[in-house]
């Protein structure tokens, strides 16, 4: 009888396969890779043959160009690859544009490797599936009972209302050029916000990538100042979105006394928003909060918890007081800021 560890189990390549002689989200270049979405821990070029959806890949090759792997596999959601005997199936994980779990199926046993995911309405993604499984593998990036993230509409609401309070002001949002972004976009629509807003250039590939498969972002334009004397008070009373790292530079100063905003998951904790300098801190992550990894293990009921990397110490003890087994895999390579 074959054992859940003997169909997949980690190494410091990441997560391997082999009776499918394959790894999902490898850290290194590897011959086969089954990759769950297009954040960079998760997605690296050089690798031989790929698997993903068509959105990570397109997302991969506008990251790293459209030599970032040698075969490209294109898999719909919900549709088995077979892979050397191995089942592989991709179905949502509500995380950003593209995103993914993998279904791993070979001698009788299911295996799920969730990637990062969230539970809640996202308007730039497909939702998160609930599948039955033997092994559930799931992140743990917020796994403390102190993270429980707000309602997304309270956030975008919290914006707005500092937006009308300060029309001499710019707002400076910080976001994760991909999926972050692209979700406050949306959600800013969805709250009645049609202007125009203004994003960081390193962005644009990325909009108008989700532009390309559907997700309508309204009018955007880049947030560059003219030389003319005064021009930046053209920002005064507008929304600019950019990626954290742009808001160290010179690149915010160039806006009229800007309000510094943040919009992550870390957000909960006071001394992060403090450390960063954020006026106005965002609660909005699109990973699952404590809530949602509990919930999600509980609606999925598997015989076994596999968490990867993040707070593993709390949601393995909560496991076994829910009767699950759990394990820790201690993964490396995974990154929790992109939150």
């Amino acid at each position: 009888m074959t054992r859940l560890d003997e169909i997949l189990r980690p190494t410091p390549k990441g997560l391997y396969c082999p009776p499918g002689d394959f790894f999902i989200d490898p850290v290194r270049p590897v011959d086969r890779a089954v990759v769950t979405h297009g954040h960079a821990d998760h997605a690296r070029a050089g690798h031989g043959a790929v698997l993903a959806t068509e959105e990570t890949i397109a997302i991969m090759a506008a990251r790293y160009g459209e030599d970032f792997t040698t075969s490209r596999q294109p898999a719909a959601l919900g549709v088995s690859t077979a892979i050397n005997g191995v089942e592989v199936t991709l179905i949502p994980a509500g995380h950003v544009l593209g995103s993914a779990q993998a279904v791993v199926e070979y001698a009788g046993k299911r295996l799920i490797a969730s990637g990062d995911y969230k539970r809640r309405r996202d308007p730039t993604c497909v939702g998160f599936e609930v599948m039955s499984c033997d092994v559930f593998i799931t992140e743990a990036t917020f796994a403390l009972p102190v993270f429980r993230h707000p309602d997304d509409r309270g956030e975008i609401d919290k914006l707005l209302a500092s937006v009308r309070r300060f029309p001499e002001r710019a707002h400076l949002v910080g976001a994760y050029a991909l999926g972050k972004a692209q979700r406050i976009i949306r959600l800013l629509r969805e709250a009645g916000y049609d202007e125009t807003i203004y994003i960081h250039g390193a962005m644009q590939k990325l909009c108008d990538l989700y532009e390309a498969f559907g997700v309508a972002l309204g009018p955007l334009a880049p947030a560059t100042i003219a030389s003319k004397a005064g021009a930046k008070n053209d920002f005064a009373g507008k929304i600019v979105v950019g990626p954290p790292s742009a808001f160290a530079d010179k690149w915010a100063r160039r806006f009229p006394e800007p309000v510094a905003c943040f919009a992550s998951g870390w957000m909960r904790v006071r001394a992060r928003a403090r450390q960063r300098g954020v006026e106005l801190p965002l609660i909005l992550s699109d990973h699952a909060d404590w809530d949602e990894l509990t919930d999600t293990v509980r609606d999925i009921q598997p015989q076994e918890l596999w968490i990867t990397h993040g707070r593993e110490d709390a949601l393995t003890r909560w496991a076994e007081l829910e009767g699950v087994k759990a394990r820790p895999l201690s993964l490396v390579g995974y990154e929790d800021e992109h939150d």
